[in-house]
């Protein structure tokens, strides 16, 4: 069985750390891209280091009707994005959220973002039993 816990990072855009949950997963150089007029989504990146083997499995935030994790890859010189079931944290080890590969993506944003908005995300972990 798998114990899910929830966690809140205030992660303001270009540039904020914040760290999480009493030392199960830390949060650094967390930041969410600003939007330009008419965009919809934008992703949010951050370096996640978990103190023991954690899942990263969920997202939610206040800012956006729809949160999901994602993952960018390269096929034939198409840059490809697509939703994931998570991402695995092992321990001690950071993983990187960054453009261009695994990200937090919120779209059907509520308002546009501009640089230095505060973002509430909360993240969903899944730890070990």
């Amino acid at each position: 069985m798998v114990s899910m816990i929830r966690m809140t990072l205030l992660a303001a855009m270009m540039g904020a750390a914040a760290p999480l949950f009493a030392q199960t997963v830390t949060v650094k150089d967390a930041w969410i891209r600003g939007t330009v007029q008419g965009q919809s989504a934008t992703g949010a990146f951050m370096e996640l280091t978990g103190k023991s083997s954690a899942r990263l499995v969920g997202a939610a935030s206040p800012a956006a009707k729809v949160v999901e994790v994602h993952n960018m890859t390269m096929e034939k010189g198409v840059m490809k994005m697509f939703a994931v079931d998570g991402i695995d944290l092992p321990a001690g080890k950071p993983v990187r959220l960054a453009p261009g590969g695994y990200h937090v993506m919120l779209m059907e944003l509520v308002k546009p973002l501009s640089a230095g908005d505060r973002v509430p995300l909360k993240l969903t972990i899944e730890l070990p039993d």
